[in-house]
């Protein structure tokens, strides 16, 4: 029996558009418009729009919201201000991800998560399922939002048509309620392309009119309509974890080189025990990235070979526009992966040489 697809507030648009429709945790998505490629370049280059509304929200609210934010998250959200977000993960007692996510705080009593699609019934489950004893409320919002991504770096210019908020004072993994075309919104200063942009989330009946104002704005910028291929593409190349391939509950924080959003000396949080011994007795594997050094594209999933025996397989494989390289990202035995470690990746029954390599693969200049 096939299950309906979920369809965001602009599935119509795309379609006009001429977005490629395909299937995404669920979700009828454009994967592209004029092409991978091109999509990529322009938001390297000048600016993308993309719609995520398929993105997830929980909010957090009540006297203990801070105290529950802080036990389902790996991270200290204890050090945030008002507007202000950070990356972290919903752990499992193993230390395993149940998502990773984004925490923006509007205040003490109040906390916006941003997650995964196809995680978004889960996630907010299993923060539920830990909130006995806390005095505050966790409630799905993800129906009251369209979210659209402006990234690149004509991206601030672009929106700053659009909203009297001051953009420019907004840093980055900041955020603020302002009118974007009169309409009220969240307007935050993230992305996940590795670019600079800004995310933003108002009410989905306003999306179409909000999406055709940014194209018709941004036209004279380049800015250009792009599908989730080419979101994937630049979220690689700045080697940023895509859930499902480079991180799941099977990986802990720690071996995803995610050590960063771990804050130990916050108090307990769920699976510090289990990450802390694991700190100690040292990793066994580690999340590494890697660029192909014979010809070959190293897709997700492809086996990966050291000295002729499987040893892990590609997490996520895929050329870089940008970088014009091949390029991944797996988990390789905690022995081989300092940087100029060899190994092979099997393409298609041929075994073809990859190297570890610095990541990320691409920063933007500031």
């Amino acid at each position: 029996m096939s299950t309906q697809l979920k369809q965001t507030a602009l599935n119509a648009a795309h379609r006009r558009l001429g977005g490629k429709m395909v299937e995404f945790g669920g979700w009828d998505m454009p994967i592209q418009y004029a092409g991978t490629i091109d999509e990529h370049m322009a938001v390297r280059q000048a600016a993308g729009i993309f719609d995520v509304s398929h993105m997830g929200e929980i909010e957090i609210t009540g006297p203990q919201a801070l105290a529950l934010t802080q036990q389902v998250t790996t991270n200290d959200a204890s050090k945030l201000i008002d507007g202000q977000a950070q990356y972290s993960a919903l752990t499992y007692p193993n230390g395993t991800f149940v998502d990773d996510v984004l925490v923006h705080r509007f205040g003490p009593e109040h906390f916006l998560l941003c997650v995964n699609a196809s995680n978004t019934p889960k996630d907010s489950e299993w923060i539920v399922s830990q909130a006995s004893g806390f005095n505050a409320e966790v409630t799905n919002t993800s129906d009251r939002y369209t979210q659209l991504a402006i990234q690149g770096p004509q991206a601030l210019a672009i929106l700053q048509h659009l909203t009297e908020t001051q953009l420019i004072a907004v840093k980055y993994y900041w955020f603020t309620r302002g009118k974007v075309d009169g309409v009220p919104a969240i307007i935050a200063r993230t992305g996940y392309t590795g670019e600079d942009g800004f995310e933003i989330y108002f009410d989905p009946n306003e999306s179409e009119r909000i999406w055709n104002k940014l194209l018709e704005v941004g036209q004279p910028h380049g800015l250009m309509p792009c599908g989730l291929a080419s979101r994937n593409t630049l979220r690689l190349e700045a080697k940023m974890a895509l859930y499902g391939h480079d991180i799941d509950d099977t990986t802990t924080v720690l071996e995803a080189d995610l050590g960063w959003i771990v804050k130990f000396n916050k108090g307990d949080f769920i699976g510090r025990d289990v990450l802390a011994a694991q700190k100690e007795q040292g990793l066994t594997r580690k999340l590494i990235g890697f660029e192909m050094i014979e010809r070959g594209i190293a897709r997700d999933g492809y086996p990966i070979f050291i000295d002729g025996h499987q040893v892990s397989h590609v997490g996520s494989g895929s050329p870089a526009p940008y970088l014009k390289k091949n390029i991944g990202l797996a988990y390789l035995p905690i022995e081989h992966t300092a940087t100029g470690t060899r190994f092979e990746v099997d393409v298609r029954g041929r075994r073809v040489a990859a190297e570890v390599v610095p990541t990320p693969f691409y920063k933007r200049s500031k």
